[in-house]
């Protein structure tokens, strides 16, 4: 197999999409909200890309073995632009695996005729928090201000450490080659799977492309996550000492 293998599903003609990329990060906020959009929005499989810098491993559905790839899976919403969603189980295990896909994904993107991109994720906030900010990226001053209207945070040396992985580079790279790029950074803990983080990712994209899906199976996740949540909290409060407790270890 090629160090980036394409295999080539569909070739439908879209009407200048943007480009979607959700793959798993901080939260799996990007994952989610790209898997989101494929639930809810009909969609095409369009290409698979392989690669040697992906992890060994095969994934198994109803004993079905599919080897780790990314996929594009085109969306011709009846309202709204067209889109091109990447998404997968998997980043790159290395620097050069990094930069050799982000640019396998571009490539496929100008096929497509893409004409500006999203990169999804997650931006931790090392506490449980309760209000869900979308924090940004861009390339160009114009798509700032584009995001900013519809509530995208841009604050000075945020997410500390820059935006790394795929995502990152996805706006380094379109960059160099002039097409317009944002990243937008749901909020989170860092600590779980955040749906309430990936939907309000999904709302501010929603806002700028025009779409509209469902949201009430992210809801429901967000229920489950608020459960396994509270449960640790209770597991924690029965586990800490008592004042007592605690007075006891200072004597003798």
């Amino acid at each position: 197999m090629d160090e980036f293998d394409i295999e080539r599903v569909a070739d439908p003609d879209l009407n200048e999409p943007v480009l979607v990329e959700g793959l798993p990060g901080v939260g799996h906020v990007g994952k989610l909200a790209a898997e989101h959009l494929l639930e809810e929005l009909e969609s095409e499989l369009v290409r698979r890309v392989y690669s040697t810098h992906f992890p060994p491993q095969v994934s198994i559905d109803d004993g079905q073995a599919q080897l780790a790839c990314a996929e594009f899976h085109a969306v011709t919403p009846e309202e709204g632009q067209d889109l091109l969603v990447l998404s997968g189980d998997h980043q790159a295990q290395n620097n050069q695996g990094h930069y050799g896909l982000t640019d396998t994904f571009l490539d496929i993107a100008d096929e497509f005729g893409v004409q500006r991109v999203f990169a999804l994720g997650g931006v931790p906030t090392g506490e449980l928090i309760e209000e869900y900010d979308v924090l940004g990226a861009t390339t160009t001053e114009e798509f700032k201000e584009t995001l900013e209207e519809s509530g995208v945070a841009f604050r000075e040396d945020e997410p500390a450490g820059g935006i790394v992985g795929v995502s990152g580079l996805l706006l380094g790279l379109s960059k160099r080659r002039d097409v317009p790029a944002s990243c937008l950074m749901g909020e989170t803990s860092g600590y779980l799977v955040d749906p309430k983080s990936a939907q309000a990712v999904l709302e501010i994209l929603q806002d700028v492309i025009g779409f509209e899906v469902d949201y009430s199976s992210l809801e429901d996740r967000a229920d489950e996550m608020e459960e396994v949540v509270r449960k640790i909290q209770e597991m924690e409060q029965q586990n800490s000492p008592s004042p007592a407790d605690e007075d006891l270890r200072y004597i003798g």
